[in-house]
C-alpha cells in the first residue's frame, strides 16, 4: 500500500457463455398509482423478477462504476451476492482511458458523495478479452455501459462487446467527461440517432442510461424508446457540481457529477415522468438506500432497483449482508438495511505541515509532518497537496506522522521534492487494523517502501522479526529503528549489506531452522511489489499453513472507501476495505 504500482485485472479461467435469446419482458406497473389507490404497492416486491426476457436471480444492480468495476468483483459478486440480478460493468468505451488524477470522489455531507473518475477504462478491445472469459450465471444479466465521442464509436465498442453480454446500457449521461455521456444525452434526437444505430448493429438489448440534467428527460426516454430502446436506466448523478475544502477544489477536475441520499427526490421525479412516456422496463437509480427507496422508486415505475453510493465503506461481506437485508425488507415490508449504511464514514481532510524531507536515494525520500495522527498498524492515509493531487500511503511512524516516497510517477515525483514547511492534507485512516493472534511472533517482510506498512505493527506487537529486501545498500532505510523494534534480518541484492540475494531466499533459510512448534506460532505479513508478495507466499506455505499468512501487494488505489474498485485483488476483494492485508486463506 505504502507505494503506487498498477493494478492487476485479474480474469477467471471459466469459458464464455452464449447469450441467451430474447423475448419481450413484461411491462411495469403503470406510474401515479397511489398507495391509497393500491395497498399491495407498499407490500413485499415479486418473489421472481424477468428483466428483459430473462428470469434473474434479484431485483437489485449495482450502477455502472461502482464497486463491480473489475472482472475479479464482478465474480465475487456472482457468487456472494444474488440479490443483485443485473450486473452492470464499468462504462467502457472505444479506447482505453486513465480517467481523471485523484482526488476523484469526495464526500460533501454525510451519505452525498461528488465525483469525477473521468470514464477509466482499458478500452473495448482489451475488455472483450476480459469478458470472455467470464461466465455469467443462468440466472443473471450482465448489462455491460459503453460510451463513445460519437455514433461511429458507440457502435464499433457495442459490435465488440455484444457476444460476451446479455445487454448494452448506453452511457449518454455522464455529467463531468467532456463531449461523452451528458453531451449527448440532453438531446432527443441525438438520442434516438445512437440508440437506432446500435440496436441496428447488435441483436441483444439496449438500455440508454439517462441525466437528470435535462428538463425534457421523458421526451429523451421517448425518442430512445422509439428508436428501439428495451428499458431505459436513470438516472446518473446529478450536476456537475463543485466541493472545496481548506479553500482549494478537492477533485482533481474541481467539478464531478453528484450522487447519495441527497439526489434520491430527483432519480424519482425523473422517474416518473418517464414512467409517463413510455412503456418499458425501467432501472431506477439516484441515492437508493433503504428498502423505503426501493418501494418509493417501485411506485414510480422501477422494476431493477441500482443501489451504488450507500456501499461505500462496506467490506465485502458487509455488501452481502446488506443485500440480504434489504431484501428481506422488501419481502417483509421492513426497513432495517440502511441502518448498515455507513453514513459515519469520515473523508475529510485535516491539515499537516512539511517539517523535513529527508533523501535516502535519489529517488527515495521520508517526509515528516508537524504532529501525529490516529493510526493503528495496517491501516493507511492518503496524502492531499491541492493541486498535485492525493495518494495513498502507509504511516511509517504515527507520532510524529512520516511517510515513505519512491518516485513512480507525476505525483511521487514531485512529492519527493517538496520543500519544508509545505502545508498537505490527510484523510482517514482507511482500511482494517492488523491483528496478529495474542502469544504469535510476527513475520514481516517488506520490499520497496512496504517496510511503512509492517514497521509499526512489528514495533506495537512487541514479539516479531522483520525482513528487508533491498536491490542495494543506500536504498536500505529505517533500518536503526527496525532493529529497536524487532529482530532485522536484511537482504540486498548486490550484496552490499547483509544476505546476499532476494529478501525471499534470506527467508527461506530462516524458516528452514526452526522446530514445527515455532512454526506453528508464526503470523506472517507481507507488503511490497506483487512479485515479491507472491515469493514470500510461497515460501511460507512450504512450511505453514495459509491461515497464517497475510499480505498487502501495491495495487493501484484510488478513492479509499471500496467505491471504484480500482484496488481489486484476483479473488474479488477490494484492498482499501478488505485489507490491505488480506489472508491467503480466504
Amino acid at each position: 500500500m505504502a507505494a503506487i504500482s498498477p493494478a492487476l485485472l485479474a480474469a477467471g479461467s471459466t469459458p464464455p457463455k452464449h447469450p441467451p435469446e430474447w423475448v419481450e419482458c413484461t411491462p411495469t406497473p403503470p406510474p401515479f398509482i397511489t398507495p391509497s389507490e393500491h395497498p399491495a404497492l407498499t407490500t413485499a416486491l415479486p418473489a421472481t423478477t424477468t428483466f428483459l426476457g430473462k428470469e434473474i436471480s434479484g431485483p437489485f444492480t449495482i450502477p455502472s462504476g461502482i464497486v463491480a468495476t473489475a472482472v475479479p468483483i464482478i465474480e465475487y459478486i456472482f457468487r456472494n451476492v444474488p440479490q443483485v440480478g443485473v450486473m452492470t460493468t464499468k462504462s467502457i468505451g472505444p479506447v482505453p482511458r486513465l480517467g481523471n488524477r485523484e482526488p476523484i470522489l469526495s464526500q460533501y455531507a454525510p451519505g452525498c458523495f461528488v465525483n469525477a473518475v473521468g470514464l477509466t477504462n482499458p478500452g473495448a478491445e482489451r475488455s472483450a478479452e476480459l469478458f470472455a472469459q467470464l461466465e455469467v450465471p443462468h440466472n443473471r444479466f450482465l448489462l455491460t455501459s459503453i460510451f463513445g465521442g460519437s455514433v461511429e464509436e458507440f457502435v464499433a465498442v457495442a459490435k465488440l462487446l455484444a457476444p460476451f453480454s446479455d445487454g448494452l446500457e448506453l452511457n449518454l449521461s455522464c455529467p463531468h467527461a467532456k463531449g461523452y455521456g451528458m453531451a449527448m444525452g440532453q438531446d432527443p434526437k441525438l438520442v434516438a440517432e445512437i440508440t437506432a444505430a446500435v440496436k441496428a448493429a447488435v441483436d441483444i438489448p439496449i438500455v440508454p442510461k439517462l441525466t437528470p440534467n435535462a428538463d425534457n428527460i421523458g421526451a429523451i426516454a421517448r425518442a430512445a424508446v422509439d428508436a428501439g430502446a428495451d428499458a431505459i436506466c436513470a438516472i446518473n448523478t446529478v450536476g456537475p457540481g463543485y466541493f472545496s475544502a481548506h479553500g482549494s477544489p478537492v477533485l482533481s477536475n474541481e467539478l464531478g457529477g453528484m450522487s447519495g441520499k441527497g439526489v434520491v427526490p430527483i432519480g424519482l421525479k425523473c422517474l416518473r415522468e418517464i414512467a409517463s412516456q413510455v412503456d418499458v422496463p425501467l432501472i431506477g437509480c439516484g441515492g437508493i438506500s433503504s428498502a423505503d427507496d426501493v418501494r418509493a422508486f417501485r411506485d414510480s415505475g422501477a422494476s431493477v432497483f441500482g443501489v451504488g453510493s450507500a456501499l461505500i465503506g462496506m467490506t465485502s461481506p458487509e455488501i452481502s449482508d446488506y443485500f440480504e437485508t434489504l431484501e428481506r425488507d422488501c419481502t417483509d415490508s421492513t426497513n432495517n438495511a440502511e441502518s448498515q449504511v455507513q453514513y459515519h464514514v469520515d473523508m475529510s481532510f485535516k491539515p499537516v505541515t512539511l517539517v523535513e524531507n529527508k533523501r535516502v536515494s535519489p529517488d527515495i525520500s521520508i517526509l515528516t509532518f508537524d504532529r501525529a495522527i490516529d493510526i493503528e498498524a495496517g491501516e493507511f492515509i492518503f496524502l492531499w497537496v491541492p493541486g498535485l493531487g492525493e495518494k495513498p500511503f502507509s504511516a511509517l511512524t504515527d507520532d510524529p506522522f512520516s511517510l515513505v516516497v519512491i518516485n513512480l510517477g507525476e505525483f511521487t515525483s514531485k512529492l519527493i521534492e517538496l520543500p519544508v514547511g509545505t502545508e498537505a492534507y490527510v484523510r482517514g485512516p482507511h482500511g482494517i487494523p492488523a491483528a496478529p493472534p495474542e502469544g504469535s511472533r510476527v513475520v514481516a517482510v517488506a520490499g520497496g517502501t512496504g517496510l511503512a506498512a509492517v514497521y509499526q505493527l512489528a514495533r506495537d506487537h512487541g514479539n516479531a522479526d522483520v525482513f528487508v529486501g533491498a536491490r542495494s545498500e543506500d536504498r536500505l532505510y529505517f533500518i536503526d529503528e527496525c532493529a529497536e523494534a524487532a529482530d532485522l534480518h536484511i537482504a540486498t541484492d548486490d550484496g552490499s549489506r547483509g544476505y546476499h540475494g532476494v529478501v525471499t531466499a534470506l527467508l527461506d533459510e530462516h524458516l528452514a531452522t526452526l522446530s514445527k512448534a515455532d512454526l506453528a506460532n508464526l503470523a506472517f505479513y507481507n507488503c511490497g511489489p506483487a512479485p515479491m508478495v507472491h515469493a514470500a507466499v510461497a515460501v511460507q506455505q512450504k512450511y505453514c499453513n495459509e491461515s497464517q499468512i497475510f499480505s498487502a501487494i501495491d495495487y493501484l488505489t484510488k478513492c479509499g472507501v471500496g467505491i471504484c474498485g480500482a484496488c481489486a485483488a484476483p479473488d474479488g476483494r477490494r484492498l482499501c476495505v478488505d485489507g490491505p492485508f488480506l489472508g491467503t486463506d480466504e
